[in-house]
């Protein structure tokens, strides 16, 4: 027995620096990316670095964790590993920015196979009484690498070499491949399935229309710009596509029968809100701190590190408490922490102290932390074996959609509400004294302390008071998808983890 538990230690390993390696990709981007810029050029194609990553990953989740379930797990992750290797190895090679956005969508494949069979692999490979532990461990992973990922990735340029953000990965991925490959030992049964080519097409199609719609659009080009309506016209016609293709497989990539299951359905709705509502923060409180209190450019994991550590918190208690409460009074009693918190933010003004937005930032912590790791294990309740690899997929789909959308549609809310205020602000005269060149559409420009103090002092004061209103306004829409999920939790029904029937379910299926 001493000799199993080992095993499933190595195991939980291996997956934990998966789930890390693949999850601090895109934070750890963050604080190198001016200086990759400054060393390959490309300025004005940067974005393509983070887009091709995102819209790879996203694709690639739901149709790798349907092949999980009709050819294995391991076999996949092993797949998804060595490519995310293969990728960040040819990133740290890259020569153009074109050439580094290319090798960023290899990482994002290996990532889609990565982040859904992570999870599955930990359902199947540890004893259904130790899931809820265990889940609000992985739940913890996602929330330090938001804090971690740009600090490391700060250090590593500034004292090594940016290239070294990418070979990082190396030896995590080969610790974690290693435990994996000689400690999982997968003995479910997988029949040999049809694959469902033509639903894989037509969603990675949609996937990559909306993703490159919402990256490039009001960046690159205009909302109401032929290449921006293309791409929405493009997503409409594979979405349908998808819709009727599923239909009428025998092994669909998504399969609708699944959200007929009210937990199932519920449990995603749930992750789509809530990533929606949490992001909002995530993006906006480190913009409000540094441009409208005036912080100094502290990284911006430290400036959510009260709110990571909170998510950690639940995530972890949260976990726990599923064997003995209903998925749904564990969702919430979270949830209104975040509804509370979301609404705390928008009484914030230029004169609000930093400690009542730490304090506030605790709450939403709180109230998001539950959500990593509950609804994962909520998502595959009841659901068999052989279809839990969609199940997760499914779910770490949707919520990277919601944070997508969240983060498209309120930066354009945000955006439009400075750009109102600062208009009905200043007249032209006043307008003449800010330096050329400065961006109020972009509430970054604000944060960098170069251009604040090229600001004159009567201008500063009502920037200030328009950027901080056009956040609090953007918050105020943010407790629209918070309100929303915890009025889905109330829908999830009183189902809770039983440890007894799991095992019955993990024994038949071996």
């Amino acid at each position: 027995m001493h000799k199993a538990q080992q095993k499933t230690g190595f195991v939980i390993a291996g997956l934990l620096l998966a789930l890390l390696m693949a999850s601090m990709d895109n934070t750890i981007m963050a604080t190198a990316m001016g200086t990759i810029i400054g060393e390959l050029g490309g300025l004005d194609k940067f974005i393509w670095v983070t887009s091709a990553y995102m819209v790879a990953e996203m694709a690639g989740m739901p149709i790798f964790g349907k092949l999980s379930d009709m050819y294995g797990r391991k076999r996949f992750f092993v797949f998804g590993i060595v490519l995310f290797m293969f990728g960040s190895i040819l990133c740290g090679t890259a020569h153009s920015i074109v050439q580094l956005s290319l090798y960023r969508a290899i990482q994002g494949i290996g990532a889609g196979a990565l982040v859904p069979i992570t999870f599955t692999i930990m359902f199947d490979a540890v004893e259904p009484k130790d899931r809820g532990k265990l889940g609000g461990l992985f739940g913890a992973v996602f929330g330090m690498s938001s804090i971690f990922g740009p600090l490391l990735g700060a250090y590593i340029t500034d004292h090594i070499h940016w290239a070294w953000i990418f070979y990082i990965n190396l030896p995590l991925g080969m610790l974690s491949l290693a435990f994996i490959a000689f400690f999982y030992k997968e003995s479910l049964e997988h029949a040999k399935q049809r694959i469902d080519w033509w639903g894989a097409i037509s969603l990675v199609g949609a996937v990559v229309c909306f993703m490159f719609a919402m990256e490039l659009g009001g960046k690159q080009y205009a909302w109401g710009s032929l290449p921006i309506l293309s791409m929405f016209a493009g997503f409409v016609v594979f979405a349908l596509l998808f819709l009727m293709v599923e239909k009428r497989a025998e092994e669909p990539i998504i399969s609708f029968s699944l959200f007929q299951t009210r937990l199932f359905a519920t449990s995603n709705a749930l992750a789509f809100l809530s990533g929606a509502a949490f992001i909002t923060a995530s993006v906006y409180i480190p913009i409000f701190i540094q441009g409208v209190l005036g912080g100094s450019a502290t990284n911006a994991g430290m400036v959510l590190l009260p709110m990571m550590l909170a998510s950690v918190v639940t995530a972890t208690v949260g976990g726990s408490l599923m064997t003995r409460l209903p998925y749904r009074m564990i969702m919430i009693s979270t949830l209104v922490l975040l509804v509370g918190g979301l609404a705390l933010l928008t009484t914030l003004t230029p004169h609000s102290s930093r400690l009542i937005v730490t304090m506030y930032m605790i709450l939403i912590g709180l109230g998001i932390g539950a959500s990593f790791s509950v609804l994962s294990n909520a998502a595959i309740h009841g659901i068999p074996m052989r279809q839990r690899g969609a199940a997760n997929s499914t779910l770490s789909f949707l919520r990277s959609l919601g944070m997508t959308l969240g983060i498209t549609i309120f930066g354009i809310i945000q955006s439009h509400s400075l750009t109102s205020k600062l208009s009905a602000a200043f007249s032209g005269k006043e307008m003449a004294a800010i330096p050329a060149g400065l961006n109020f559409s972009d509430p970054h420009a604000l944060m960098d302390p170069s251009a604040r103090s090229s600001i004159p002092e009567q201008a500063l004061g009502p920037i200030t008071e328009g950027l901080s209103s056009s956040i609090v306004f953007t918050f105020a829409f943010g407790l629209i998808p918070a309100v929303l999920a915890l009025g889905a939790a109330f829908l999830m029904g009183k189902e809770k983890l039983d440890p007894a029937a799991e095992a019955e379910q993990h024994a038949a299926a071996h």
